[in-house]
């Protein structure tokens, strides 16, 4: 079959984006290419890789952990199903980490639950005079994170293997001036589990408790004595966590604590300082 009537045609239940991107990997090409010549007609070994990798779209895998790859803050970060797929929403935490930075020197920052590496590789390519820690309790997505850093030729992120601030205990003595965090926060039960791409992605890195919270409170409670006098802690949450995370933050002693929401009006980030 032709590439031009391949891409013609309408797929229940795949969008069309996703098969120019699931085409263009079978065929190692770029979308670009493949759509300025339409008339290449796909061989047998083709066909039938590309109807393989269709049929498990149609089924609900993700485009992203079919190919391999997506794109983060306009980096290319390897994914596997052993690390959840880099989301955009998440771009704001970045954005907001690299403005309450300015034109700070020399920080020291923690990336709580790095998964793939996203926001620590995202930080750190932005800030290269900064150190950036990032942990994560699982050693495959560390292996990812890792992978991330070579490919990118990220040289200024270390990694370290525990959970939450297990993984950095040994760094209390040398306190961080940001902490950052996009931890597990879904609710136990929560419908969201059963629907689109969270069928796929590893369960420990979504759901924390039965409100979502169980991640939240371990690292807001804890991150006081991993930061400098004014050290700044950022975390990404869940849509109807707002109040429950503002009440946390100021039980842990953070003041001015500030909620900010996405681009769909969501509250998605919220950050406090702790004063001396």
């Amino acid at each position: 079959m032709r590439v031009g009537r391949i891409l013609s045609r309408a797929i229940s239940g795949v969008d069309a984006i996703d098969v120019e991107i699931l085409l263009a990997k079978v065929l190692n090409i770029s979308r670009a290419t493949l759509k300025a010549y339409p008339e290449r007609e796909l061989n047998e070994h083709e066909n039938t890789e590309f109807n393989a990798v269709l049929q498990r779209r149609i089924h609900g895998e993700p485009v992203a952990y079919l190919v391999g790859h997506k794109e983060f803050w306009s980096l290319d970060f390897i994914v596997t199903p052993d690390v959840l797929i880099p989301r955009a929403d998440t771009e704001l935490l970045v954005e907001i980490a690299l403005e309450l930075i300015e034109s700070k020197k020399n920080m020291r920052i923690l990336d709580l639950g790095t998964g793939c590496g996203a926001i620590a590789l995202s930080v750190a390519s932005e800030r290269p005079d900064a150190t950036v820690i990032a942990t994560d309790a699982s050693a495959e997505a560390l292996k990812i994170a890792k992978l991330n850093a070579k490919h990118s030729h990220i040289a200024n992120v270390e990694f370290a293997l525990g959970d939450w601030f297990e993984a950095v205990a040994n760094e209390i003595s040398s306190p961080f001036n940001m902490i950052l965090s996009n931890p597990p926060y879904i609710a136990n039960f929560d419908p969201h589990l059963s629907k689109g791409d969270l069928r796929f992605e590893p369960n420990k890195a979504l759901i924390s408790g039965v409100d979502g919270m169980d991640a939240l409170n371990i690292i807001i409670a804890e991150a006081g004595k991993y930061l400098v006098p004014d050290g700044l802690l950022l975390v990404e949450h869940g849509y109807d966590q707002e109040v429950l995370v503002a009440a946390s933050f100021a039980a842990a002693g953070f003041s001015d604590i500030v909620c900010c929401k996405d681009l769909s009006g969501i509250p998605r980030v919220t950050y406090g300082i702790l004063r001396p």
